[in-house]
């Protein structure tokens, strides 16, 4: 199983309608935050010397769409609207305030706004206009100058302007999610050159690939609707934002529904053709995934994809499954695979010393898990970029890495340069307590200086080497408890402690736990986000996704050089460098993972694909449509 998406942190970003917004401010297309385009389609021009002026920019090749273009490849333009698209989340929510640290904001609350940027599911590296027709900057990108679409209209059909733009750039900074500030630390100004020209400069210094597409991927909000709102304070009530959707329904802490907004100024733009085709979207909380599963079967929504493998291979066995009634298939993923594991947390000092961290894995019998537990349906994590051939670190470092790597030696464990990108052993199978792993673990334990006393348990210097692994789902308990098992046998004095989602989410903001479960979504462009998970500035900041609390110098200069890459070749290259570094410090328990979708859904949609995809995302709540026809024959059969 996997951690379900309501519950992962997702740094990818398609459209605007897809975007949850719940963390710090991320890419508005599929990768890193945009960077230094090497070459541009045709229709790109050259406003002045060295000035470029386009309707969308690429970061390393060409753009796939002209100025031109009537709608992506991969949607139907002709897609009816209607309907409604269901789903479910994990947990609860009490705000539909995304950008803010208070509250838990609803999943999909970003769905209010529009960006002046927007991507696709086809290109990772490509992005288009949105709020804005034009963008202009110079080829060093020190500044980007986007020009807005004088048909803009925010809900209450006020127009969108550039004083618009430059409000939701300060409040953001000044009283936004405390990770803003990180992420705007090298804008120097934001000007409104007049009511639809916006002007971004950027520090030299900043990591210049990047900040162009950092500013296009900013939620617009409304100026004069904030001036009787306080911004700060979380609430229920719909925000005035221009994006395509408005609030249908909201029942807090257990339903969310968005309504798709006929009047939606920017319906027609090629960047929306054959997009937001259901009428209403909805979400159904719930506090445990058997629930959620059981909620399904029973009509309760839609869609589901599914995260157990005990489920898939045992669950779907109901007679609406049988009928046909309910589909079920699995369908390929484009994407790296994802960032799965138990995560510590490197504020704490018991956790100082890697060899802690590494023993502390070794009790994690994957291959038994995935044989007793799994039905035998995953693979081991071990790289932060898994299933991606061009990103995840293997073998010995090649020259081009040690040449990134060499300079920062200092700062990282020298199994870096001495050994093979770091690979967790293999246990048994068929023994939950590998023997030959756990007196490995225990060297190390020794080693580090954590000694088993006649209890029975280690100390170190008086106090006992406790870890508590916070967990918010019944259905993850197997998963746990044996690895739990595992530490006790190791003398560490482990608990599982289950509590619900909102004291999960609260722990999770102030860093109180020991140990968490948690799964990052990779881009394929990395770039300067990665600040906020493994970066420095964000160890501190409540609120930031940085959940292992890593703060590591050479870690902070080896993202500066990954945001800074000027082609694809040299990404990828300190991309290998950065995963096989954080493999070796040890700072998580990998987990496992799958390179599919496995979903299950109501016979009542269509889609513009067959069994593949776009590579980026499945857009099933986006580029999916209802079909009245299959929905009929449903209702006719009592089955809807």
């Amino acid at each position: 199983m996997h951690r379900p998406t309501a519950k992962s942190i997702t740094h990818t970003r398609n459209t605007a309608a897809m975007q949850a917004q719940t963390l710090p401010l991320k890419p508005i297309v599929t990768g890193a935050l945009l960077a230094l385009g090497v070459a541009f389609a045709a229709t790109v021009s050259w406003a002045d010397e060295g000035v470029i002026k386009s309707h969308g920019v690429s970061t390393f090749g060409e753009l796939k769409y002209s100025a031109d273009f009537s709608h992506f490849d991969y949607v139907n333009p002709d897609a009816p609207k209607g309907g409604e698209f269901s789903s479910w989340a994990f947990g609860t929510f009490d705000s539909l305030t995304p950008y803010i640290l208070k509250g838990n904001a609803a999943i999909g609350a970003g769905v209010f706004y529009d960006t002046l940027l927007t991507g696709n599911l086809e290109e990772p590296d490509a992005s288009y206009g949105l709020l804005a027709h034009t963008l202009e900057y110079p080829e060093n990108r020190e500044w980007v100058i986007f020009y807005m679409r004088p048909e803009a209209k925010f809900r209450d059909g006020t127009p969108v302007t550039a004083q618009d733009v430059v409000f939701s750039y300060e409040i953001l900074q000044d009283k936004g999610r405390p990770s803003f500030k990180a992420t705007f630390e090298h804008f120097a100004s934001v000007e409104a050159i007049d009511d639809l020209t916006v002007k971004f400069t950027f520090k030299p210094e900043g990591p210049l690939r990047e900040l162009l597409m950092t500013a296009g991927g900013i939620p617009v909000l409304s100026k004069a609707y904030y001036e009787t709102v306080d911004f700060e304070e979380s609430s229920l009530e719909p925000p005035m934002g221009s994006g395509p959707f408005d609030l249908h329904s909201v029942d807090p802490g257990r339903s969310i529904a968005y309504k798709r907004r006929d009047d939606y100024w920017a319906k027609d733009l090629p960047v929306n053709l054959g997009q937001n085709n259901f009428d209403v979207i909805k979400h159904e909380y719930f506090g445990d995934y058997l629930a959620a599963f059981e909620a399904f079967k029973g009509g309760a929504y839609a869609f589901r994809e599914e995260f157990s493998s005990k489920t898939w291979a045992t669950g779907y066995d109901f007679p609406a499954l049988d009928a046909g009634y309910v589909i079920k298939e699995t369908l390929a993923d484009g994407r790296p695979a994802g960032t799965q594991g138990f995560w510590f947390n490197l504020r704490r000092d018991k956790f100082a010393d890697p060899k802690v961290r590494e023993a502390v894995a070794l009790a994690f019998n994957f291959e038994w898990s995935n044989e007793s537990l799994f039905y035998g349906l995953y693979g081991r994590t071990d790289s932060f970029w898994e299933n991606s051939d061009t990103l995840q670190a293997s073998g010995m470092p090649s020259d081009a890495e040690l040449a990134i790597l060499e300079p920062l030696r200092a700062y990282f464990p020298e199994t870096v340069f001495t050994d093979e990108a770091y690979t967790p052993p293999v246990s048994k199978s068929s023994d939950l307590a590998d023997r030959r792993v756990l007196r490995r673990a225990g060297k190390l334990l020794d080693a580090a200086g954590w000694e088993i006393a006649d209890d029975g348990l280690r100390y170190k210097e008086g106090q006992q080497l406790q870890l508590e692994i916070l967990n918010d789902s019944p259905s993850f308990d197997r998963v746990i408890n044996p690895f739990v098992e595992n530490l006790k046998r190791l003398g560490i004095a482990a608990v599982s402690n289950r509590v619900d989602a909102a004291e999960s989410q609260e722990r999770e903001k102030n860093f109180d736990y020991d140990m968490v479960t948690q799964r990052f979504s990779m881009s394929q462009t990395p770039g300067d986000e990665l600040k906020h998970i493994f970066g420095s500035q964000t160890v501190s900041t409540p609120g930031s996704v940085n959940i292992a609390g890593l703060s590591n110098e050479g870690v902070d200069r080896l993202i500066r050089i990954i945001a800074d890459a000027k082609s694809r070749e040299e990404l990828d290259t300190a991309v290998q460098a950065l995963d096989r570094v954080l493999r070796a410090m040890h700072i998580w328990v990998p987990q496992w993972y799958k390179g599919t979708h496995q979903v299950a859904y109501r016979d009542v949609f269509g889609r513009p694909y067959g069994d593949t995809p776009p590579p980026l995302s499945l857009g099933e709540s986006s580029i999916w449509w209802w079909d009245e026809d299959k929905a009929q024959k449903l209702r006719d059969a009592g089955a809807l």
